[in-house]
């Protein structure tokens, strides 16, 4: 992604629209790009845009043979958006927030257990380690996991209502739009987008 955006000449473009306090959700590599700091980045680094306060594990979970799917709670997603207590999150190859800053909202964690030698603990020789996998910063929403590859658009309404906010218009589409149609049962089978609820909008 960053290879990309420097090919591309995009960075500075990425941070003046940050800067302007538009709405911006990273998911994933998305995640890295937005943190203020990151850990484990392959050799020469690379550019970030920055705004989020908080220190991001690029490769936290490990390689692509350790992706995995798991039930997150959300009571700050299900405040928001109602639904099921939980969502079924995809995590590949993915980051972690192991801090983040007094500005930053947690929206969801995970905890992580280790096993049991010495060089599976973590820094303070615990077993067992929480990470915020989602998180809020005024105008920045970030995953750790992909919300896109599930049936479940709840993450994708929360955003639009942060677009609405700048965007009167997304805000007057959503209020005739149904997104919670069929959000209750949570789709665990592929094909994934099975019983997808319809989102539409104007800019």
């Amino acid at each position: 992604m960053a290879k990309l955006a420097n090919q591309y000449n995009l960075i500075p473009a990425l941070k003046k629209f940050g800067a302007t306090g538009k709405p911006i959700w990273g998911t994933c590599a998305g995640l890295i790009f937005l943190a203020d700091n990151v850990l484990g980045q392959k050799k020469g680094g690379q550019d970030l845009i920055g705004g989020l306060d908080c220190t991001v594990h690029r490769n936290f979970f490990g390689s692509q043979l350790y992706s995995f799917e798991t039930e997150l709670e959300v009571p700050a997603l299900v405040e928001a958006e109602g639904g099921s207590h939980t969502f079924r999150a995809v995590f590949i190859r993915a980051p972690a927030i192991l801090e983040a800053g007094p500005a930053v909202e947690v929206l969801a964690d995970y905890t992580v257990t280790h096993g049991e030698s010495e060089k599976e603990k973590d820094a303070n020789g615990n077993k067992e380690q929480k990470v915020a996998v989602a998180v809020r910063q005024g105008n920045l929403l970030a995953t750790a996991f992909h919300p896109e590859l599930t049936s479940d658009t709840r993450w994708h309404s929360y955003f639009l209502k942060m677009v609405g906010k700048t965007h009167t218009s997304v805000l007057n589409s959503l209020a005739k739009t149904d997104v919670t149609k069929g959000l209750l049962v949570q789709q665990k089978e592929l094909p994934i987008f099975r019983g997808c609820g319809q989102l539409s909008f104007e800019l």
